[in-house]
């Protein structure tokens, strides 16, 4: 994702003039939602939602809700541990517009699906010879601006397909079958995954079930490309948020911060164990973590609602092999990260943005897969609000982090 926010920038600047202003459509829209009797943040984005999309999809599961958008790939919009608060950034002003933009479409939603690698001899995201840069890239239209089939659903969880033909940047095709079910988990499951009862706790946990299966007559290897399912998540960005990223002892530089120039040491603090790193929506800026030094989990606090964001997702450390997304031809294709985080904010100092929202992402290795094999990327988002003191002790055992160090 090492230019995707320019060039998501530069194409609202052409089709929207820009971010709109405080009275835009967007904030007319959320003005007249407020007459609602439930003008909670979820009720004003359910019925946002519901306006433009009338198939959106609501899951339930006691007091939780997730919103998931068939139109966008089946994506999870936004969430809620409560039915009030709302945790997904939701892109109001490219939704209203009715509008696409070239080379991207940021709508929004707490998780995403996508493929790997973006750029490099294997990319997804430029045609065969074009030369790496902002005039010829372009998202595949199929996780971009076109829908996922929905063939299955219950009151906590839904099911959907697309098969798609990509062709990568050396010529090879490839057919895909896509498999995308999410799901609300259950307060057992929830306690399970995090290790500690959160009874006391507002608490909503979603997974999405992510698969991609070979589909074509041709291996997908090293030397004809692998590509990689890519999560991503915007969530709402906040002047004390703050993304924590764990790591592993181990060889390497435990955080990658190149993909936008390097990060300033304050808004970029590395520890021992945790890095801490600004999700303030001020300055663009990413980082990642190579599979030497990941661990199985990345989170985010806001100390202003009390909310802890918990990402967890399938790994194992043997695999080494990931998508590189670099836009250059590169010597190590298969030498990407795990695990990223982004902030978003302006490309130059007074420019405009694409939001107020900051990442949390996660890859699946790259896919080595014979004529009728599948990969699957298991990617689970946890918002926990409560105590401090309560959710200092999920973020000292999953982020390996004190939130009071913060």
């Amino acid at each position: 994702m090492y230019k995707i926010v320019a060039l998501a920038l530069l194409g609202s600047l052409m089709a929207c003039s820009g971010r709109k202003t405080e009275t835009s459509e967007a904030q007319t829209n959320n003005t007249a939602l407020d007459t609602s009797p439930d003008s909670s943040a979820f009720a004003k984005d359910r019925q946002f939602l519901k306006r433009h999309h009338p198939d959106l999809v609501e899951l339930e599961n006691g007091d939780a809700r997730a919103l998931i958008c068939p139109a966008y790939q089946g994506r999870v919009m936004t969430s809620s541990a409560d039915g009030k608060s709302s945790y997904g950034w939701i892109n109001y002003d490219l939704i209203s517009s009715g509008k696409l933009l070239p080379h991207m479409n940021a709508f929004g939603g707490e998780d995403r699906f996508w493929l790997g690698p973006e750029g490099g001899q294997f990319a997804l995201y430029f045609k065969p010879g074009d030369p790496f840069d902002a005039t010829h890239w372009q998202t595949p239209a199929a996780i971009d601006s076109e829908p996922f089939t929905r063939v299955e659903s219950s009151a906590s969880s839904v099911r959907f397909t697309r098969d798609v033909a990509l062709t990568n940047y050396t010529g090879t095709q490839f057919d895909l079958g896509i498999e995308r079910t999410v799901r609300l988990l259950t307060k057992a499951e929830i306690n399970a995954q995090l290790g500690q009862e959160t009874s006391s706790l507002k608490v909503v946990g979603i997974e999405s079930d992510n698969k991609i299966t070979n589909k074509g007559k041709q291996a997908w290897t090293t030397q004809t490309g692998m590509p990689s399912i890519w999560i991503l998540g915007m969530m709402n960005a906040s002047p004390k948020a703050t993304i924590i990223v764990p790591f592993r002892p181990g060889a390497g530089q435990p955080i990658n911060d190149s993909y936008f120039g390097k990060v300033p040491a304050n808004r970029l603090r590395v520890g021992k164990t945790a890095a801490l790193f600004t999700a303030d929506a001020n300055y663009r800026s990413k980082i990642g973590v190579s599979p030497a030094r990941a661990t199985k989990w990345i989170g985010s606090y806001d100390p202003a609602n009390q909310t802890l964001t918990l990402v967890t997702y399938d790994f194992d450390p043997v695999i080494k092999q990931y998508v590189n997304s670099a836009w250059e031809l590169q010597k190590e294709p298969f030498s990407g990260d795990v695990v990223n985080a982004y902030n978003d904010g302006p490309m130059k100092p007074g420019q405009p943005q694409m939001g107020q929202f900051y990442e949390l992402e996660s890859s699946s290795p790259a896919a080595q897969l014979s004529p009728g094999g599948t990969q699957q990327h298991r990617h689970i988002t946890f918002h926990i609000q409560g105590p401090e003191q309560q959710l200092n002790k999920l973020a000292n055992q999953l982020l390996q982090i004190n939130l009071a160090d913060m």
